[in-house]
């Protein structure tokens, strides 16, 4: 059976490399990945499978139904990054796929492909969706607000989102996979490192206007108030402790009008990374107190715009399936997760580590850096071909023997949120919009 599987997606090696080939070159941004969409949806539909679209807007899921057994969704992910320098860039919006999401849904629809093979599904003691999925990357504050009056609720994120929208309701186990996100020499990386979450916020510091000639001192300026607190959050940086992998960044999204004029309004979106809830919020603190106290000196004030973040992701060993279903590849090598690796970037998939076990690997073939313009697929059969199918020998590891391993995942894991819990947790930050 493990070759059979295989041999399924051999099969459709050129067809599965033609299409990352294709959305590669197509990039869309999160929440409006409608061609991307169409196209999963085509594949999918060409497999006999019922599919469900307009998930979270742009959202694609279809079912493999397999009786009362434990249920598994395989996701991939639909959305560019914005990258205007990268060579393959939309020259209209600036984005590109510089983190390897169109191979990655071709590892999805190639497992797909396997798992749909009436021999293969007969084994299978479960229920298996395919679900490809909005906006992983950072969705900015004017696109959120935009987005909430298309009626989307958590524009933060495209997992958020469908977590809200009850689309993981019947998921048991999530399998997520990536392109490299830790330094890994070896062609496979099993289990899911421990990641930062981060938080962002909106700040708008407001001072007042003033000839910046005549009268300067009769105003307040607003950007110096913004230097000030930057000045003291970088020298608030040896208080972070490394264990917390703090990261801080800042981007000024409104500047002030006129060069003659006292700057009288300074728009600042921030990002806090970190690699716990505790550790975010306490460094979110110090960036507020920042803001406000040069905001005082000055005699300016702030206002302040949470806006949803990710949750960090919690660390998880490879399970037995995923370690059964390598050993099957032949001439690839592996690594497995240890609980000192950890990433310090973000990813959605953290919101999903707190409600259900998420059984995960990344995967080389590639060249440059993740979100960078130097960002390439190398090697096809390391970043697509041979990731999908350790991605449906893992669902079939996972479900044979009446699905035996999946049971015992579920039965091990504690999630630290509820569908509903986490609702509240995010309504809690954002407010009622």
């Amino acid at each position: 059976m493990e070759t059979k599987i295989m041999e399924c997606v051999d099969r459709r090696r050129q067809e599965l490399i033609d299409f990352a080939k294709d959305i590669y070159r197509h990039p869309e941004a999160g929440f409006c990945e409608f061609r991307t969409a169409s196209r999963v949806r085509d594949f999918l539909e060409g497999l006999g499978l019922k599919v469900e679209t307009e998930l979270a807007r742009t959202g694609v899921s279809a079912s493999l139904p397999g009786g009362d057994g434990p249920h598994l969704t395989v996701i991939g992910e639909l959305d560019g990054i914005l990258c205007p320098r990268h060579p393959m860039a939309d020259k209209e919006t600036g984005i590109a796929h510089a983190c390897g999401h169109h191979v990655q849904l071709a590892v999805m629809l190639g497992a797909a492909a396997a798992l749909t093979d009436p021999a293969v599904r007969k084994c299978l003691g479960g229920s298996v969706s395919f679900l490809a999925t909005p906006a992983e990357e950072y969705v900015d504050a004017e696109k959120r607000r935009w987005l909430e009056k298309e009626g989307v609720g958590f524009a933060g994120t495209g997992k958020g989102e469908l977590i809200r929208l009850g689309a993981f309701d019947r998921t048991d186990i999530a399998l997520t996979t990536h392109v490299h996100m830790v330094p890994v020499k070896e062609d496979f990386y099993l289990g899911n490192p421990a990641c930062n979450g981060f938080s962002s916020e909106m700040i708008t510091v407001e001072g007042k206007a003033a000839h910046a000639a005549v009268a300067p001192w009769d105003g307040v300026n607003a950007l110096s108030i913004a230097n000030s607190a930057y000045n003291m959050i970088g020298l608030m940086r040896e208080t972070f402790r490394e264990e917390d992998h703090v990261r801080l960044h800042t981007l000024v999204r409104e500047g002030g009008q006129a060069l003659n004029c006292v700057p009288d309004r300074i728009v600042v979106e921030s990002k806090v990374r970190a690699a716990s809830l505790d550790a975010i919020e306490a460094t979110r603190e110090k960036v507020t107190r920042a803001f406000e106290g040069a905001a005082y000196a000055f005699g300016g004030k702030i206002c302040r715009e949470r806006l949803q973040g990710y949750l960090p992701v919690r660390y998880r060993p490879a399970d037995k399936a995923l370690q059964k279903a390598a050993q099957c590849l032949k001439g690839y090598t592996c690594r497995e997760a240890v609980p000192g690796d950890f990433n310090n970037a973000c990813t959605d998939v953290g919101d999903l580590t707190h409600l259900m076990p998420v059984v995960n690997f990344t995967y080389a073939g590639f060249c440059g850096g993740l979100h960078g313009e130097d960002f390439a697929i190398t090697d096809w059969d390391k970043a697509a071909i041979a990731p999908a199918k350790l991605m449906a020998l893992t669902v079939y590891y996972l479900l044979k023997d009446q699905a035996a391993q999946a049971r015992w995942i579920m039965a091990d894991f504690t999630p630290a949120f509820t569908r509903d819990a986490y609702v509240d947790f995010v309504r809690k930050i954002i407010g009622e919009r």
